[in-house]
């Protein structure tokens, strides 16, 4: 029989030990559940707070000697200390408050769908409104741009989770965490939004179904060409300017999609939407033929729901349409296309009683909006 000295044993179960150590080292990162895909917003298991947002400027709030809250129960922690000094800060600039601006409104008014693509060193995500911003998740700043306000952004994975981290303003950061929800069949996609500033934070959830499986997009900035495709020739003179695209518009269809039993059981009413968008339009000095999809015309669209807890809320989105002919770059012969000139969506929540009142105010100014735009397009 061989005999073991105390260190030998020692020694062997610490190279045995090594081994295992070294060979977990080897083995692949448990993979995580892909965000790729086409995404719709759930409305039912969504959050959509009354209020949410960062607080009210500092500088208000440290010379009452208040913390920065505000009231609708947004849940906004106390801040500790330090009394005025504690919230000095610099004061916000032009470019500081548009940033603040466009995205908190794109947090209260969440895209209805995403179309989100992954591969190993990017993500691209695109809203429903085409607007597409690729996130590179290796921790380290980069640079975007919101409507020409740059704004600073890092990415990075944790625990199979994607953080998105926006600088918003000194001390005031938005964090964006999107994930796929474990427990759930079919799969759903969280993205959970966090207003981080000092005193606190509001924090909601939105949840997304799975749609249609992802798409192979082209490389930013790259554009798509058939096999064996010959160099496009120069691109004709084109209208340049704002709006230069509704310059001599006159005529302009409506059209007010089919409202759902839960929009009418919240107060909504076709007709009633109908009138006041042909109204608007024609105060502007348009001409308007309601219920036509010829040529331009103004389209809505509301989706509504109903929540357990006896609230409406309705995603609303105005669309000006038009239709033209162009030789797409798959294709030899010109057809005919559907051309999307304007768009602006929103979201509004409230009891059954001021519900309708609330998504008929909002689609109004929308196009009041538009119509103003056309008749300074024209000038």
């Amino acid at each position: 029989m061989l005999a073991f000295h105390p260190f030998s044993r020692t020694l062997a179960a610490s190279t045995c030990m090594a081994v295992v150590l070294a060979g977990s080292a080897r083995l692949p990162a448990q993979a995580t559940a892909s965000l790729a895909g086409r995404w719709s917003l759930n409305f039912q298991s969504s959050q959509f707070p009354r209020e949410i947002g960062f607080g009210a400027g500092w500088m208000s709030g440290a010379a009452s000697g208040q913390d920065s809250t505000s009231g609708g129960g947004r849940g906004r922690g106390s801040s500790s200390g330090g009394g005025v000094n504690a919230w000095m800060a610099r004061p916000e600039s032009a470019e500081d408050a548009r940033r603040l601006e466009i995205l908190t409104a794109e947090v209260r008014s969440p895209a209805v769908r995403l179309t989100i693509v992954e591969t190993s060193a990017a993500v691209t995500i695109t809203d429903d409104q085409d607007h597409s911003r690729t996130f590179h998740p290796d921790g380290k700043e980069e640079v975007l741009h919101l409507d020409d306000v740059p704004v600073t952004t890092t990415a990075k994975w944790e625990a199979g989770r994607l953080v998105v981290l926006y600088k918003a303003a000194e001390g005031r950061e938005l964090r964006y965490t999107y994930s796929i929800a474990a427990t759930a069949n079919p799969p759903q996609l969280v993205m959970d939004v966090e207003f981080l500033e000092r005193g606190g934070h509001d924090k909601v959830s939105r949840i997304y179904d799975r749609g249609r499986a992802a798409e192979t997009l082209p490389a930013a900035g790259v554009a798509a060409s058939p096999p064996g495709a010959t160099a496009a020739p120069e691109s004709p003179a084109v209208a340049k300017g704002p709006d230069a695209e509704l310059k001599g518009l006159m005529n302009l269809g409506v059209v007010v999609e089919d409202l759902s039993p839960q929009a009418s059981a919240c107060g909504l009413k076709q007709d009633t939407i109908e009138t006041a968008v042909s109204k608007s339009l024609s105060d502007a000095g348009l001409r308007v033929r309601r219920n036509s999809d010829e040529d331009t015309y103004v389209y809505v669209d509301i989706i509504t729901t109903s929540l357990s807890t006896g609230l409406c809320v309705s995603r609303y989105d105005v669309f000006l349409y038009s239709h033209t002919t162009a030789t797409l770059s798959y294709q030899h012969t010109p057809a005919l296309v559907q051309v999307s000139l304007l768009h602006k969506g929103g979201i509004a929540g409230g009891g059954p009683a001021a519900h309708a009142e609330g998504v008929l105010r909002g689609v109004k100014e929308y196009v009041d909006q538009f119509a103003s735009r056309i008749r300074d397009a024209t000038k």
